[in-house]
């Protein structure tokens, strides 16, 4: 990206026309397998399957488009696609860790990570430790001689603390440690975790890259010789690859990326403003609003703020945040974000009814996301549940 302008990598990088009767969108190659005219090509395709096309579960035309476009946004060597955004998290963890390793983890990072580190790899030997990502140290801390892996969510999608990506590449590097981050709430717009030294940067594809809600995706970025052997071996073991469809959808959302994610961030800073001084909220947190807690590290490391944020009401109680989720009109309850609709979710979904805990903050927040609607529709929306 540091040589290449956006529009360009979303309009045109990867797209060689004249291959395609030039047609200006790129066409779908929805094939299992691909022909050889000769034994020896066959051979020579076998010996690298990462840089030539054979079955569709390793490389395939449509998918290779996209995984320059994305590598580029990332401003990384390569790019692998996926099935899912869980997907592109648990293929390169397998890859990394073996039996006896160690990872430090942020905590409050997406749910179905934390059941990766917490339930699944304990089965097989390897032992996590959760930390608060807001403070350095804690990381510096955690640290044990097996520490393999470092993994990241800044920030993270309800609460949104951030960790300081190079402080933690720096210290990484200097031990041997492999970082990893989930970058879906910024989107490479606004966040290159590579620039600051991160290894492998994973983000969910469903959310802004896709952008219309309608396909599940996951992409991981990083250096291509690492990427290689992930490849080489999970990777085509799990078989967790995307449809040449799904992977077409993608560069369809890649289009309209940069015009998508600044009106919603646009539109937030509208809606939060309006939230912070209506007189049955609590609090808003988002990481661009005055007065959250890092700021100075969020407009440091972030060029821009998704749409997602968190807020509570001063009537915090169960059947009142029930209440005003009830009654929206417009905003939609439902999991994900990024596409077209604004959306909404309290935490309670969550929690069974018998252990909400009055005094767990976490219990109260309610996370929206804006979506391209106008801002004064979603106001309205709003101040009607709210009354």
């Amino acid at each position: 990206m540091k040589d290449m302008d956006i529009s360009y990598i979303i309009n045109e990088l990867g797209e060689e026309r004249e291959n395609y009767f030039n047609a200006v969108s790129p066409p779908i190659i929805q094939t299992s397998n691909f022909t050889f005219n000769t034994v020896s090509d066959f051979r020579a395709a076998m010996a690298d399957e990462f840089e030539t096309t054979i079955y569709s579960r390793g490389n395939n035309p449509t998918l290779n488009i996209l995984r320059q476009k994305l590598a580029a946004l990332d401003g990384a060597e390569d790019a692998l696609v996926f099935a899912s955004g869980v997907a592109a998290i648990t293929v390169p963890v397998l890859a990394l860790l073996k039996q006896g390793d160690h990872v430090v983890c942020v905590e409050n990072c997406y749910s179905w990570t934390i059941k990766l580190f917490r339930d699944m790899l304990p089965r097989f030997g390897v032992s996590c430790t959760f930390v608060d990502g807001s403070q350095t140290e804690n990381f510096e801390t955690a640290l044990q001689t097996n520490t393999k892996l470092i993994y990241l969510e800044s920030p993270n999608t309800f609460s949104y603390e951030l960790q300081d990506l190079s402080a933690l590449a720096k210290i990484a590097k200097a031990k041997g440690i492999i970082t990893m981050i989930d970058n879906s709430y910024c989107s490479p717009l606004y966040q290159q975790p590579i620039a600051h030294g991160i290894d492998l940067v994973m983000q969910t594809a469903t959310k802004y890259i896709g952008g219309h809600s309608d396909v599940v995706a996951g992409v991981l970025s990083g250096p291509k010789a690492l990427l290689k052997q992930i490849f080489n071996h999970e990777f085509m073991t799990v078989g967790a690859t995307l449809s040449p469809n799904s992977a077409w959808l993608l560069i369809r959302g890649l289009r309209t990326l940069p015009l998508r994610v600044n009106r919603s961030f646009e539109s937030t800073k509208a809606i939060t403003a309006w939230l912070q001084k209506h007189p049955k909220v609590d609090k808003v947190i988002w990481p661009f609003l005055p007065g959250f807690k890092q700021t100075e590290l969020a407009k440091k490391q972030m060029k821009g703020c998704g749409g997602l944020f968190s807020f509570t009401l001063k009537d915090s109680s169960v059947a009142t945040i029930e209440a005003f989720c009830n009654k929206l009109q417009h905003i939609l309850m439902a999991v994900s974000w990024g596409g077209h609709e604004s959306l909404i979710i309290p935490s309670i979904v969550g929690v069974p009814t018998a252990d909400f805990d009055a005094t767990n903050p976490r219990h109260h927040l309610i996370r929206m996301y804006v979506g391209l609607e106008d801002a004064d529709y979603l106001i309205k929306d709003l101040e009607r549940a709210l009354g």
